[in-house]
């Protein structure tokens, strides 16, 4: 039996997405064809896109779901969720570390977090507010991903701005495939207080690479 595994939203793969149309009609050649149709959901899941999973966005339901990261908030965990049209049956996964009380303690305690403190309301919050301040940096040409899984594009090679950001600004960004990509996953805990101070940086930096690159002219 073959399947088909996509991420609802690519990690670091660029942040990239497939529309709404392309995910339902994969969802539909899948099913009449009888192909699992997986969704990796590592990066993605547990509210970080704004909804619990980001295929949710698009209103399809996967066969299989694939989770990590986000279920234990830095605790090793990972884990499977399958269709029920799958008999699930005991030593039907393989596994070297599965099992461990504490992984599944600290799995629990991350749900009752993100529900007690309302994180993915955060997240949607937080992302609007993002999404209008980003405008203040006329470099961006693209915001890429939802909710708190976001790249910063530009058009130019982001390598030295990220190396600024961290050792000047003390604010880390991740990397992607896209040399021209900010990768941006903050915790969903974040306030727009940071966002702020995340904007003053990226503005003094995109500013002072700008002189320095000017300067390096003037001297050639």
């Amino acid at each position: 039996m073959c399947c088909v595994i996509i991420e609802g939203i690519q990690g670091v793969g660029g942040l990239d997405e497939g529309t709404t149309e392309f995910f339902q009609a994969l969802e539909r050649v899948c099913a009449q064809y009888e192909v699992i149709l997986i969704l990796d959901e590592v990066q993605s899941g547990y509210g970080r896109s704004g909804k619990f999973f980001a295929h949710q966005h698009h209103n399809i339901k996967a066969d299989i779901i694939c989770l990590a990261k986000g279920m234990g908030n830095g605790f090793p965990i990972g884990g499977i969720m399958i269709s029920p049209k799958f008999t699930a049956s005991y030593g039907l996964l393989g596994t070297t570390f599965g099992g461990s009380h504490l992984a599944c303690a600290a799995g629990i305690a991350v749900l009752d977090v993100i529900k007690s403190q309302k994180l993915m309301d955060n997240v949607n919050d937080v992302y609007a507010y993002f999404l209008e301040a980003i405008k203040q940096v006329p470099e961006v040409i693209k915001v890429k991903g939802k909710g708190l899984m976001l790249g910063v594009e530009f058009n130019f090679d982001v390598s030295m701005l990220r190396k600024k950001m961290i050792i000047e600004k003390h604010i880390f960004t991740g990397n992607a495939n896209n040399k021209n990509l900010l990768r941006i996953l903050p915790p969903l805990t974040i306030k727009k207080k940071a966002i702020d101070t995340f904007i003053v940086a990226l503005k003094e930096s995109l500013e002072e690479i700008s002189v320095s690159e000017q300067a390096n002219q003037i001297k050639a």
